[in-house]
Formats: C-alpha cells, sequence, structure tokens
C-alpha cells in the first residue's frame, strides 16, 4: 500500500523547488490570493516554528508578531497557491519544534543567526 502511495505521490503531484529550511529560520512566503476574479501576491514573514510530515504531505508553521499579537500559519509545501519562499535569517535552534517560543517576549525571543 505504501508503495501505491508512493508512485502516486512521484508521478502526479508537481514539485517545486524552494529552498532548504528547517526550524528557526525567518522566511519570507509569497502565495496566492483569489478575490472574486482578480488574484493578486500576498506574503507572510516571519519564524518557521515547527515543520512536520513526508513527501506531499509536508507542512511547515510560521509565526509572525502582528502588532503586539502573534499569528501562527501553516502551509503545505505542495500548495498550488504558493509562489515562492524567501530564507531571510538562518537560526540557530537546538529543537525541532519550538513552541516555547509563542511564550517569549522582548530580548528573549531573539533567535541566534547561525553561522555558514
Amino acid at each position: 500500500m505504501s508503495d501505491l502511495v508512493k508512485f502516486v505521490e512521484e508521478e502526479f503531484v508537481t514539485k517545486k523547488d524552494f529552498p532548504e529550511f528547517s526550524t528557526g529560520d525567518t522566511i519570507t512566503v509569497y502565495y496566492e490570493i483569489k478575490e472574486g476574479e482578480k488574484t493578486r501576491t500576498q506574503f507572510f514573514k516571519g519564524v518557521v516554528i515547527q515543520k512536520r510530515g513526508t513527501g506531499s504531505t509536508q507542512t511547515f508553521t510560521i509565526r509572525k508578531m502582528s502588532g503586539s499579537v502573534g499569528v501562527e500559519r501553516i502551509f503545505p509545501i505542495n500548495m498550488p497557491a504558493l509562489q515562492k519562499i524567501e530564507v531571510n535569517q538562518r537560526g540557530q535552534v537546538r529543537r525541532a519544534r519550538i513552541f516555547y517560543f509563542r511564550n517569549l517576549t522582548g530580548k528573549k525571543a531573539k533567535i541566534k543567526e547561525r553561522r555558514r
């Protein structure tokens, strides 16, 4: 059964070439929004707090601060509306899922930049 699922994913799911990113990175995601007849591109810039799943079911969660309110958004990696992903800053974190980041404010909420 799993072989059949892998075969269908490889054959029919279109793969996009996005840059490699991981938890703690600050990225900008550009996606298309349809409003009636019109379409426009909107971006969402924030810190990746988790990546989960494999293959075509992979998703990633981004968190940003809008004023003093935290906003999180989950994007599937193979969403047709995704246009491009830019990695703005590489972050150095020690965990795969940084849910503790939600409770941090001020200077504590800064993530160290990873050296190349």
